[in-house]
């Protein structure tokens, strides 16, 4: 390279520095900006090329038109839930009424009572419940899965699907467009064939105008049977071994009663939003009996929304607690609000429980997430490695009183960036039966002791902070 262009080189990385230095921090929280200007100060060509594509959560205007007015045709629903006959909404302890609130203005969807829920951990036998209510439908079968894949799992699945359609029922199935690439590929000929609505949810590339960053994903794993049976939490319909090495652990809840209209509800605007075929009130009843005791309440997140619900929800309850928190999560590489209310909880005489898997099948994300230990452990958390498998469950109980179950990691990503969905459920019963879930946790696990982590080898700390750097990232 002659002197003169070498030179014009250099000169364009110390513009890009600067120049992004500026740029990057503006409404931007602190440790995302930090891990971007990392980046772009080593390599400020190839930081630059990346910003550019990953850097902002960018979503095209028509796309949050579709989201806005899908929002109006969920109100409509949520208004027609309160004429007579409708379910009236429960009146809930004095201490959660101000959590219920939080999550009706984040995510539109009040409080709903008269509700069952049931915790279903057999990964082979959520699928079987699942396939049997299928084939028990009379009306509608409306799925949304992130993984629909076509092997033993996905193929049982999309057959009692087009045993449905066959039927004449309406089946409507949305999979996300990169997590199901290969359903889409493979399934999706079959189902449609058989008269099933195949929906590619956030397609990318060049010949979708309209289609938003390409690592923007909807996570959701949502079933809907019949209006009156719903499916939600953490498992894909994939097989458990499908990352060979780890084979997943997961937890779903089936649930029935009026808060089955909210998960439909959510479904079927997820739908608009990639097709803008019109979300009418007959899709959604008007108001579902009851089938239980417990009240639960869905709340919805992703880039759209105003804020980052999850973590609006999350440390709000963290702030709250008094007796016992329990966070269960695969992936642990938390911002700073949420370590700070973790902490706390467990500063403040709260008995803190994080469970994790002890194996990953995300090696970096493994090694930023060890960096956050030694500072939980230091304010007196617990941390149980799950040994048996790789733990993918995602849910959180506060106080013995509420229970948060579904497909948000406790991450940036599912904060921020991905589509999600949570359901809380204000209800002791179901409450005790996460906790003995995860009291099942605990004795799989090996639990951390502040001595033994703190001799760790020295390059297994310069791997965490290293990775820590890009938590943002990951």
């Amino acid at each position: 390279m002659r002197p003169g262009l070498g030179s014009l080189y250099v000169a364009s990385e110390w513009i890009i520095r600067l120049g992004m230095l500026w740029y990057v921090p503006q409404r931007r929280a602190t440790a995302a900006a930090r891990a971007w200007l990392v980046l772009i100060f080593l390599l400020p060509w190839l930081g630059l090329g990346c910003y550019l594509i990953v850097g902002r959560i960018w979503v095209p205007e028509k796309r949050r038109q579709r989201q806005r007015r899908a929002a109006d045709r969920v109100r409509a629903v949520l208004t027609s839930m309160k004429t007579p006959g409708a379910t009236p909404r429960p009146a809930l302890d004095a201490r959660d009424e101000p959590t219920a609130a939080l999550v009706e203005r984040l995510g539109g969807f009040t409080p709903a009572g008269g509700n069952r829920v049931e915790l279903l951990a057999d990964y082979e036998g959520m699928v079987d419940r699942l396939i049997g209510d299928i084939d028990a439908a009379r009306d509608q079968v409306h799925l949304l899965f992130y993984i629909f894949a076509a092997d033993a799992i996905g193929g049982r699945v999309a057959a009692a699907i087009e045993r449905a359609a066959r039927r004449g029922l309406t089946c409507r199935v949305l999979m996300d467009a990169l997590g199901s690439a290969q359903g889409l590929r493979k399934l999706g000929p079959g189902l449609r064939a058989a008269g099933v609505d195949v929906v590619a949810a956030l397609p990318v590339g060049p010949l979708h105008r309209n289609s938003a960053r390409a690592d923007l994903r909807n996570h959701r794993k949502i079933a809907v049977i019949d209006r009156a049976i719903g499916y939600v939490g953490s498992q894909n319909l994939v097989g458990a071994e499908f990352i060979r090495g780890c084979p997943n652990e997961e937890l779903m809840a089936r649930v029935m009663g009026p808060v089955v209209t909210q998960l439909d509800a959510l479904l079927l605007a997820d739908r608009y939003q990639e097709t803008e075929q019109p979300l009418t009130l007959r899709d959604v009843p008007t108001h579902a009996e009851p089938a239980g005791t417990a009240t639960a309440q869905v709340l919805p997140s992703g880039p759209l929304y105003p804020h980052e619900n999850p973590q609006a929800l999350l440390c709000s309850l963290l702030h709250g607690a008094s007796e016992r928190v329990v966070v269960t999560t695969p992936y642990f590489v938390p911002d700073e609000p949420f370590l700070v209310a973790l902490e706390t909880a467990a500063v403040r005489g709260a008995e803190v429980h994080l469970v994790v898997p002890e194996r990953s099948n995300k090696p970096v994300t493994r090694w930023a997430q060890r960096s956050h230990y030694e500072r939980l452990l230091e304010a007196g958390a617990r941390i149980h490695l799950y040994a048996p498998r790789f733990l993918h469950a995602k849910h959180v109980t506060v106080d013995g009183r509420i229970a948060v179950i579904g497909s948000v990691n406790i991450d940036i990503r599912s904060f921020a960036l991905d589509s999600e969905v949570s359901l809380l459920v204000y209800d002791r019963e179901v409450v005790r039966a996460l906790e003995a879930i995860q009291l099942r946790y605990f004795a799989g696990s090996r639990e951390l002791s502040r001595d033994d982590w703190r001799r760790r080898p020295v390059l297994a700390k310069f791997a965490e902070n290293t990775a820590r750097l890009a938590d943002s990232l990951l």
